[in-house]
C-alpha cells in the first residue's frame, strides 16, 4: 500500500466513524444525511488537505482528519443541491440515486443545508487552536459561500442557453470548482502554520488546478458513458462548458497546457509536497 492509499483509507475511515447521527422520530432523516456521504467519490479535495499536512506537519494529520472532513461535506453539500430539479435535475450521482429520487426534493435541500452548516460544526470541534479554526472557517466560507461556489452557481445557472466567451466562461469556473479546491491546499498550509508566502503560492496553484479539474469533467462529460462514470453525462448541452464551447480536440489542448504550467508552478513549491503534486497531476489529468 502507498502513501496515498494508506491516508486515504485513514480519512475513510475517520469519515466514517463522524457521519452526522441524528436520532428522532422522522422516518429518514438520518439514513438521507449520510446517504451521499456513504456513497464514495474521489475524496479529492479532502486527500489534497491531506497531502499538504503530510509533508508540511506530518505530525498534526490526525488533528487535520476533521477539517478534511468538512471539506468533504461542503462539497457533497453542493453536488447535492447540482442534482436537484430546479439546477441539473440528475438522476445519478455517485452511482447512486440522487437524494430527491430516492427520498424527495424537500428531503435533498434539507440535506444540502445541513450538511453545509455541519462542515462549520466540524471545523469548530477540530483539535487546533482556536486562531486556526476561525481562519479555516473564513477560508472555507469565502470560497464555498458569496463569493465563491454559489457565485459561480449562480452563473452557471442563470446563463444556461447563453453562450459565454472563454474569459467569463473560466472565471464562473474559477468560482463554481476551483475555488474550494484551492482552499484544500491553503487550508492544510494554514494548519502547518506556513508563512503567507507558501500559503498564497498554493492557493494560486489550485487555482489552476481547479481550472484543470473542470476542464476534464467537461471533457468526461463529452466522451464517456454514465455507466463509466457513476452520474449522468452528455448532459451539458444547454451548458458554458469548455467542451461546447472549444470542443473536444482544443479542450484537450487546453487541459494540458495547464498540466505543462501546472508541473512549472510545482517546482516553485519544491521538496516532496511539489514532486507529489506533480505526479498526482499527471496520474489523474493524463491516464490513458
Amino acid at each position: 500500500m502507498d502513501l496515498f492509499e494508506k491516508n486515504l483509507e485513514r480519512f475513510e475511515s475517520y469519515f466514517l466513524k463522524h457521519l452526522p447521527k441524528v436520532t428522532s422520530f422522522h422516518p429518514h432523516y438520518e439514513e438521507a444525511l449520510q446517504a451521499m456521504l456513504q456513497a464514495g467519490g474521489k475524496r479529492f479535495r479532502p486527500m489534497l488537505l491531506l497531502k499538504v499536512v503530510e509533508h508540511e506537519a506530518p505530525l498534526l494529520f490526525e488533528n487535520a482528519l476533521p477539517v478534511a472532513s468538512a471539506i468533504e461535506l461542503l462539497h457533497t453539500y453542493s453536488l447535492i443541491h447540482d442534482d436537484l430539479p430546479a439546477m441539473d435535475n440528475a438522476p445519478l450521482r455517485r452511482g447512486e440515486p440522487t437524494l430527491h429520487v430516492r427520498f424527495d426534493e424537500v428531503t435533498a435541500v434539507l440535506v444540502g443545508d445541513a450538511l453545509n452548516t455541519h462542515a462549520f460544526y466540524m471545523l469548530s470541534q477540530a483539535p487546533l487552536s482556536a486562531q486556526v479554526r476561525i481562519r479555516l472557517v473564513e477560508t472555507l466560507a469565502e470560497s464555498g459561500g458569496v463569493s465563491g461556489m454559489v457565485l459561480g452557481q449562480a452563473i452557471d445557472c442563470y446563463f444556461e442557453q447563453k453562450p459565454l466567451d472563454i474569459k467569463d466562461l473560466e472565471f464562473l469556473h474559477l468560482n463554481k470548482t476551483a475555488k474550494l479546491i484551492a482552499a484544500s491546499l491553503k487550508m492544510g498550509m494554514i494548519i502547518a502554520n506556513a508563512s503567507s508566502e507558501r500559503e498564497s503560492l498554493l492557493e494560486a496553484y489550485g487555482l489552476k488546478l481547479g481550472l484543470a479539474f473542470q476542464i476534464q469533467d467537461d471533457l468526461i462529460d463529452a466522451t464517456k458513458s454514465t455507466q463509466e462514470v457513476g452520474k449522468p453525462t452528455n448532459n451539458d448541452g444547454a451548458k458554458n462548458s469548455f467542451t461546447n464551447l472549444l470542443g473536444v480536440e482544443e479542450t484537450i489542448k487546453r487541459r494540458n497546457e495547464l498540466v505543462a504550467e501546472l508541473e512549472e508552478d510545482a517546482k516553485k513549491i519544491g521538496g516532496a509536497l511539489g514532486e507529489e503534486l506533480t505526479q498526482s497531476v499527471k496520474s489523474y489529468f493524463l491516464k490513458g
